[in-house]
């Protein structure tokens, strides 16, 4: 998605102030439209087929169908075009983040989250990033390093610069954010991260984090 694009949003929770608070606020991004609105986890693949948004804000725990059952049955439905799915929450669970995350969600909120992060995540999910919140991601290190490996030998060819930008990844930067910190460009900081991607070995800017985190650890 080009970065001026207008991103296409679907709102699912079933708490009505809740959706209506998320549209006032998305609505302060010229960059983002809310093309519909669910009550439940059992509306939203018919929501989905019918407004295909870009990206969908899932509440976790909604009454008839909660949301990461709703999100795992999403991405079984074959020749559908599935959005980027955000779970956003009041939950942050062990087992409810990592849950999440096997039925394919591609980020986690908190809802108290500042707005200015969720608007910012939206964005960046609608570009293909994951996108968690700073406990989330130490929930999924966490559990990725629980026994960990001896350092990886990857790891040991990477230059300086290189390991500053995967450092970076793991605290849960967006590309804009360690462009800022490396006082490189925005153009340099994707290129940088894709390399990382293929020279480490591993499939998302997850498990770069990950892998960066793990070198860390005494």
């Amino acid at each position: 998605m080009s970065a001026d694009a207008v991103v296409r949003v679907l709102l699912v929770d079933d708490d009505p102030l809740v959706r209506a608070g998320l549209r006032m606020m998305l609505a302060g991004d010229a960059r983002v439209v809310v093309v519909g609105e669910a009550e439940d986890g059992d509306e939203l693949g018919r929501a989905v087929a019918e407004h295909r948004p870009d990206v969908a804000l899932v509440d976790v725990r909604m009454p008839r169908l909660n949301g990461v059952a709703a999100v795992a049955e999403l991405r079984r439905r074959p020749g559908l075009r599935a959005p980027a799915v955000i779970m956003l929450t009041t939950f942050d669970a062990d087992e409810t983040v990592l849950s999440a995350l096997r039925a394919g969600a591609d980020g986690y909120l908190l809802k108290h989250a500042p707005p200015e992060q969720i608007v910012d995540a939206v964005h960046r999910a609608a570009a293909g990033e994951p996108v968690f919140s700073a406990s989330v991601l130490r929930t999924l290190i966490r559990h990725s390093t629980a026994d960990p490996d001896a350092p990886d030998e990857r790891w040991a060819s990477l230059g300086e610069r290189e390991r500053q930008v995967a450092e970076a990844v793991a605290r849960g930067l967006s590309n804009a954010e360690i462009a800022a910190e490396l006082y490189l460009s925005l153009g340099t900081v994707k290129a940088e991260v894709s390399a990382l991607l293929e020279t480490l070995g591993v499939a998302n800017r997850i498990q770069l984090a990950i892998l960066a985190a793990r070198q860390r650890r005494p």
